[in-house]
């Protein structure tokens, strides 16, 4: 495949990956929510405890900290999210989903795009799943951004002596169980191109 044809085979796929993101996004635009409130519920209901913030969700959704805020607000306003105080900085506010919020989750109109995923061959589900999170870094390094992702793929991933929590946070000093290592973080930082992602079960391989 000659440069020309590359580059147009690119665009293709570009121009493919926003379609689908249309769809989707109309497919979000029930009389109940908001897609951006459903943006909100997905982040929160993914983000690990450190980053379930109003301004962590504003860089995930690339939007500013009072739209962001005011958004959280809604949500918690219709039940959805409730507000708590975080428990390594009692100073700061951390967001989680109350039952109304994972009800209303459950109806989440993504779930169709979803199952079309889940229909994959598990080999094509893991192919597209890396591609896209190396897409989506690139992109938030090209734009000077702060990209996100979860544990297996970050390079403050440590190893811990702790029973139960195999895993550490080099950048917040957390301890993080399997069910942290596998949520999203706003304190990524891609691992080195060399470094092979680590799954949860592969304690012993943190480093």
């Amino acid at each position: 495949m000659d440069e020309t044809t590359a580059a147009a085979a690119a665009q293709r796929t570009a121009e493919m990956l926003v379609h689908v993101g249309r769809i989707a996004r109309c497919e979000a635009q029930t009389p109940s929510l908001t897609p951006a409130q459903w943006a909100a519920l997905r982040f929160f209901a993914h983000a690990n405890r450190m980053s379930r913030t109003p301004s962590a969700f504003a860089r995930f959704h690339a939007t500013t900290r009072g739209t962001a805020s005011q958004t959280v607000k809604s949500l918690e306003t219709a039940g959805y999210v409730e507000r708590r105080r975080a428990d390594a900085d009692g100073r700061s506010v951390v967001f989680d989903l109350t039952s109304a919020g994972w009800a209303r989750l459950a109806a989440d109109p993504l779930n169709h795009l979803s199952a079309a995923i889940a229909a994959l061959p598990a080999a094509q589900q893991d192919t597209l799943a890396e591609s896209l999170q190396q897409l989506a870094t690139a992109l938030a390094r090209d734009r000077d951004s702060q990209a996100f992702g979860s544990c297996g793929q970050c390079g403050f991933l440590g190893a811990a002596e702790q029973a139960g929590c195999p895993f550490q946070c080099r950048c917040t000093g957390a301890l993080l169980d399997n069910e942290d290592f596998q949520r999203l973080c706003a304190n990524f930082s891609p691992r080195s191109g060399t470094e092979a992602p680590v799954e949860a079960r592969d304690s012993q391989k943190a480093s």
